[in-house]
């Protein structure tokens, strides 16, 4: 009895996908925050300010980081480059501009294209394949991801599409931090993950700035706001994330990131004054069963519905 149970707790703490989720889950926060600062600053001032925030507290372990980059592959190198500039500053900055078109769930919500870019770019640069199974899981995910977007799913609205067309592009660029974030959390710690991306992040975000002449100063009335965005969606579910991103293949864990609309859907009702139609929360419900459930299956079965490279050579 003891050992089965001290095997459970062991596969629990060897699968990480419920830690992708709980990041996921603090990324759902972040609309919360970030829609008042939309309607008060440009997109680009508000991403300057988070990558400014968060590496002034990362700052004493940067030299130890960019020592830790040295070591690595140029490969390896170039990813965290563009998980930083791409993935962390370009994405940020779409995904905060299509607040402006749209209402606080559209741009939370519509990351259902995020999975598709993320499982074929982990089968081209990390040899990730999938089993039959894996749709299973994926394809209610991605259905309740759609019917939790718009309020009527066959009647889309113009400006649900302008705002979708901002977070798609933002999709696309973090579905690429993913699948790089899972290749180089293979040789550096997740706190150097974490620092490097800021750091890479910050000069682009400045640029993004320069080229939008958008203003660099913020009143005094935003500081609060822009300091719990950069500290809780920012620094705390991303130090957890890339935690959970070292041993959790990318196809779990792009589905596990679904956690992230659902959560944000819920704040959007409850503190946001967003009302949900009937098939808005049909689609929630599928979006947490599917992560939940993947989440369990993963933990408690023997074959995974996600083949890492050398995994089929070492099972026969």
């Amino acid at each position: 009895m003891r050992s089965a149970i001290y095997l459970d707790w062991v596969n629990f703490t060897r699968d990480r996908t419920w830690l992708v989720a709980g990041a996921a889950a603090l990324w759902g926060t972040d609309g919360l925050l970030r829609k008042p600062l939309a309607d008060a600053l440009p997109p680009a001032t508000v991403v300057l300010w988070e990558h400014v925030i968060v590496l002034a507290l990362l700052l004493p372990w940067l030299p130890a980081a960019w020592r830790a980059l040295q070591r690595c592959s140029v490969r390896e190198r170039v990813a965290m480059v563009t998980i930083g500039a791409g993935s962390s500053a370009v994405a940020t900055a779409l995904f905060t501009a299509a607040f402006r078109v749209g209402d606080p769930v559209t741009p939370l919500v519509l990351q259902k294209l995020q999975p598709m870019f993320a499982v074929l770019a982990a089968f081209v640069l990390l040899g990730e394949r999938i089993r039959v199974g894996y749709l299973a899981f994926a394809l209610p995910a991605l259905a309740g991801a759609w019917l939790l977007t718009f309020p009527d799913p066959l009647r889309v609205r113009v400006a649900a599409v302008q705002a979708a067309l901002l977070a798609i592009g933002a999709a696309a660029l973090w579905a690429a931090g993913t699948v790089l974030g899972r290749l180089v959390s293979k040789r550096l710690a997740a706190r150097d993950v974490t620092v490097l991306r800021f750091a890479f992040g910050l000069p682009a975000a400045a640029l993004v700035v320069w080229g939008q002449g958008a203003p660099v100063a913020v009143g005094w009335d935003n500081v609060v706001g822009l300091a719990l965005l950069a500290l809780v969606p920012g620094l705390l579910a991303l130090s957890v994330y890339y935690w959970g991103l070292r041993a959790t293949p990318v196809a779990r864990a792009t589905l596990a990131e679904l956690a992230f609309p659902a959560t944000a859907a819920l704040i959007g009702v409850g503190l946001l004054g967003t009302r949900l139609t009937a098939t808005q929360w049909l689609g929630f419900g599928l979006v947490v069963a599917s992560v939940t459930a993947l989440g369990w299956h993963e933990r408690v079965r023997r074959v995974s519905v996600v083949v890492e490279r050398g995994e089929e050579v070492a099972a026969r």
